[in-house]
């Protein structure tokens, strides 16, 4: 198995732990299973051109909670990503049922 399928895992593993959910992985399409309202597809990666963006959205937040929002020239709006930090995520949703 490759490092970077091992690191994959691990990270699936990490994020089901904070999650409070369970890695499933291919067994069910989603990576991580919660109780809750949400589907957790989780990727990991040495660089992410996001984290730049998103450290521009932390700079300029001024006390708000950032939000980075990715649009695709030509594509609906209604289909753009929007990305905030696991700590914020958890700040604004708390405890989601099946979260812990």
């Amino acid at each position: 198995m490759s490092l970077n399928r091992l690191r994959g895992k691990s990270a699936e593993r990490s994020v089901a732990k904070t999650l409070g959910g369970k890695r499933v992985g291919v067994l069910s399409g989603e990576d991580v299973s919660l109780d809750g309202p949400f589907s957790v597809e989780v990727k990991s990666r040495q660089t992410f051109v996001a984290c730049a963006w998103m450290a521009q959205a932390v700079r300029n937040a001024k006390g708000k909670t950032p939000l980075l929002v990715v649009h695709v020239h030509g594509k609906r709006h209604d289909d753009d990503m929007v990305i905030v930090k696991m700590s914020d995520f958890r700040s604004w949703w708390g405890v989601i049922k099946g979260m812990k």
